[in-house]
C-alpha cells in the first residue's frame, strides 16, 4: 500500500483543534491520542471532543489511539462515533479478538498497539482479526520523545508475520518520527507514520506532511 502520514494533534495547539486540523489538509489521517491518566501518566481528550471533531471535519480520516484502561468497554464508542480507525493497546484489552471484531462490526478499522516492551510474537494468531498494528517507538504518554531504534527489529518481525499470513496489514509507527528517522522505519516495513512535533512545530505543517510522504515514497519505491 501507499505510505500514509497521520500527524498527531497531541503536539498541536489543543485549544484550537479545528484550526490546527485545517493546517494539515494533505494529511492522510488525523492521529488523536486519548489518555486517561491510568494506562499512561497523562490526561488528554475523550469521546465528547472526538464527536465534535467528527462533526466539524466530516471528510477527515480519524485515527484514534486509545491509551486507556478498560479498552474493551470504551473503544467501540469511538467506532460508533464514526472514527475510521480505532487502536487499542493489547496490554489494556481483556478480550482483544472480541474487541477487534466489535470495532469492525461498528465500521472502523481495528488496530492493536504494543508498548515498546511488548513482543508481537504471542499475538501472531490475532493478526487476521486486525487491520493495523501500531508499534510504539517511544514509551506512550507524552509527545516530543526521541525515537527508539531498538524497536526496528520488532517492526521487521511484524511485517514478516503479516507477509507469512498473506495479510494486507498496515504497520504504524508512533514516536519520534521525523525526516531523520522515517527512512529506517520504511526499511523495517512500516507504512503508516505518526508525526507530531516534526509537523506542528514547523511554520508550515502541511509542507512537512508532504515532505515526509515524499521521503517515505522515495525510500519504498512508491515515488
Amino acid at each position: 500500500m501507499a505510505n500514509r502520514i497521520h500527524p498527531s494533534i497531541l503536539n498541536s495547539n489543543l485549544a484550537s483543534l479545528d484550526a490546527e486540523i485545517d493546517r494539515i489538509p494533505s494529511s492522510d489521517g488525523i492521529h488523536i491520542d486519548v489518555m486517561d491518566n491510568h494506562f499512561v501518566p497523562n490526561l488528554t481528550i475523550g469521546l465528547p471532543v472526538v464527536e465534535c471533531l467528527r462533526k466539524n471535519h466530516p471528510d477527515a480520516f480519524l485515527d484514534m489511539h486509545l491509551m486507556i484502561e478498560d479498552a474493551d468497554t470504551w473503544a467501540p464508542g469511538y467506532a460508533e462515533a464514526g472514527c475510521e480507525s480505532v487502536t487499542f493497546h493489547v496490554e489494556a484489552a481483556r478480550a482483544p479478538v472480541k474487541l477487534a471484531r466489535d470495532l469492525r462490526a461498528a465500521g472502523a478499522r481495528a488496530s492493536m498497539a504494543l508498548r515498546p516492551a511488548t513482543d508481537i510474537a504471542p499475538y501472531e494468531d490475532l493478526l487476521p482479526e486486525l487491520d493495523m498494528i501500531l508499534i510504539m517507538t517511544v514509551e506512550p504518554g507524552f509527545g516530543g520523545q526521541s525515537f527508539l531504534d531498538i524497536m526496528l527489529p520488532k517492526i521487521r518481525r511484524t511485517r514478516a508475520l503479516a507477509k507469512k499470513a498473506g495479510l494486507d496489514l498496515w504497520i504504524q509507527v508512533d514516536g519520534g518520527v521525523s525526516e531523520k528517522t522515517i527512512d529506517r522505519c520504511v526499511d523495517a516495513g512500516a507504512d503508516v507514520f505518526v508525526a507530531g512535533s516534526a509537523v506542528f512545530r514547523a511554520d508550515d505543517p502541511d509542507s512537512v506532511v508532504s515532505a515526509l510522504r515524499d521521503q517515505a515514497d522515495l525510500r519504498s519505491g512508491h515515488a
